[in-house]
């Protein structure tokens, strides 16, 4: 035989006895596997975890949480808040200092509450979508837009309008102010204006006219208005107005 038989010979990937000199064969005679270890050996002791028991137990796993947190989330729905509506609900609120005791439904606002169902019609509906400032009412010691406010969500606070500032037939200083400058042309943005002037003066008894327009930016006169009502305001902080 030459000597380039025997190099052929020793390049073969088994010999005479039946092993594999290239890769390791999966099993040899006795059942062992000489590459990645059996799940199980003859004792049936495991030697490792097999890929497909891994994913098994990671699907278990997985679902196990899923349906947890699913039960947390409807105990937490059936614990909520109690779901009202959608017919008239009682609902009381607290304005200008009375109770007022109304059966309405949850997605009525506060300004048709008060106009439609206290006839409290001081306050005015304009643009009705919080823009222009005429609904403005002060909800403890804040300004707010009662036509985009549900009235439910008032349930407990102190409301106050237009209609509760006068004390008999004593106009409140801001009142008096608009008539004397004749702050006003159409009267519909007026009533706004009075809330908001008044809610900035019980804030700042003596504002600068930078923090007065700051004040009063929430309000829209579309007759053009805005010098006198300035003037106005000005007016009122000068005799004082009165923390509520």
């Amino acid at each position: 035989m030459s000597e380039k038989d025997d190099r052929f010979n020793l390049s073969r990937a088994r010999d005479d006895s039946g092993e594999s000199r290239g890769l390791p064969r999966a099993n040899d005679d006795s059942g062992e596997s000489r590459g990645l270890p059996r799940a199980n050996d003859d004792s049936g002791e495991s030697r490792g975890v097999s890929r497909r028991d891994f994913l098994k137990s990671a699907g278990v796993g997985g679902l196990a949480t899923a349906v947890t947190a699913a039960g947390a989330a409807e105990a937490e729905a059936q614990t909520g808040p109690r779901v009202v509506g959608p017919g008239d609900v009682p609902v009381t609120l607290i304005v200008n200092g009375k109770r007022l005791e109304l059966r309405i439904e949850p997605r009525v606002t506060l300004l048709d509450a008060i106009r439609n169902r206290a006839d409290l019609t001081g306050n005015k509906r304009v643009c009705d979508r919080g823009t222009c400032g005429a609904c403005t009412m002060i909800v403890d010691g804040r300004t707010i837009y009662s036509c985009s406010t549900l009235a439910i969500d008032m349930v407990g606070k102190q409301i106050r309008t237009v209609d509760g500032l006068s004390t008999g037939n004593v106009l409140h200083p801001v009142q008096q102010a608009f008539c004397d400058v004749d702050a006003l042309m159409c009267g519909f943005c007026t009533p706004g204006f009075v809330v908001a002037a008044t809610a900035l003066l019980e804030r700042y008894p003596n504002p600068t006219p930078e923090q007065a327009r700051k004040g009063l930016d929430g309000n829209v006169c579309r007759c053009g208005t805005f010098v006198r009502i300035m003037e106005a305001t000005m007016a009122a902080a000068a005799k004082g107005v009165r923390r509520v």
